[in-house]
């Protein structure tokens, strides 16, 4: 196949791209702007600003929803131009889609929440969906993907490193995790099963409460893991982020995946962490 990535140069599109190249697919990477998928088989979307990277002023508030909002517009454009459109589109999406959900679990049926990240991924799968008039839709909703290169794992170690590591805030938040290696299987799968489409949950089966992360975490890494962070001075630290990424979760479940015969590698929090830090 030819695919073309958006994003392919990020902590999940890099690795990614080096999965299908392995595999023999030729894999092209749109630079930023650019939007040519005529003769492309697949189109694969992870571009965006960073949820992390800044405070959430409203000028980055912007910038994160315009990032994906009008990439995945110029993106979905070229596909209905193409002479020939792909036969799947797979665009990125989080599982920030569900809003706080305190314990309830969420499958890819459950309906949005309506915070900040939330709106965000509403309009961003919005803009998606609009290529199901020209090919197969994939809208991955990603959790907290597991690697030490990147994502928010390096920042969640430090204060381990310094003995200091505990849960934030109550710690009854759950935290819907993936191991890397499980995420590129995902959407390699996606790619070549026809019956895949719509929402799917880029999740593992078991996802845990921050406070289950921070014991897991502690024993994977030798280190103390009884000092909590208050959510005050997340919150004084961070702003709006601090609720929106640490101090509430989803409990978020792959039911789509499971359903259709996707077999994770790493389906509880320790083996996945144990195999990353070792």
């Amino acid at each position: 196949m030819k695919i073309a990535i958006a994003g392919g140069t990020g902590f999940l599109g890099k690795p990614l791209g080096e999965r299908l190249t392995a595999r023999g697919h030729d894999v092209v990477n749109l630079p930023r702007g650019r939007a040519d998928v005529d003769g492309m088989d697949a189109v694969i979307n992870l571009a965006g600003e960073s949820i992390a990277g800044k405070r959430w002023t409203t000028t980055q508030k912007r910038r994160i929803l315009e990032s994906r909002v009008l990439t995945t517009r110029n993106l979905v454009d070229a596909i209905a131009r193409a002479a020939a459109p792909p036969s799947v589109f797979i665009s990125g999406s989080a599982v920030g889609y569900y809003g706080p959900r305190d314990d309830e679990i969420a499958t890819e049926y459950a309906p949005a929440g309506s915070d900040f990240l939330a709106s965000v991924c509403v309009a961003w799968e919005a803009e998606a969906d609009r290529a199901t008039a020209h090919t197969r839709v994939v809208r991955v909703r990603t959790g907290l993907v597991l690697a030490t290169d990147g994502g928010a794992l390096p920042q969640i170690l430090m204060p381990f490193w310094l003995g200091a590591g505990g849960r934030v805030g109550s710690g009854r938040q759950y935290w819907s995790w993936i191991h890397r290696t499980d995420w590129i299987d995902l959407v390699c799968w996606a790619l070549r099963t026809p019956a895949v489409s719509g929402a799917l949950n880029a999740t593992a089966p078991t996802p845990v409460t921050n406070k289950e992360f921070a014991r897991a975490l502690g024993r994977a890494f030798h280190r103390p893991s009884f000092l909590p962070t208050p959510g005050f001075a997340l919150r004084l630290l961070l702003g709006e982020m601090a609720d929106g990424l640490l101090l509430s979760g989803q409990r978020v479940v792959p039911a789509k995946a499971e359903a259709l015969g996707f077999s994770f590698t790493y389906t509880h929090v320790d083996e996945a962490l144990a195999a990353i830090l070792k």
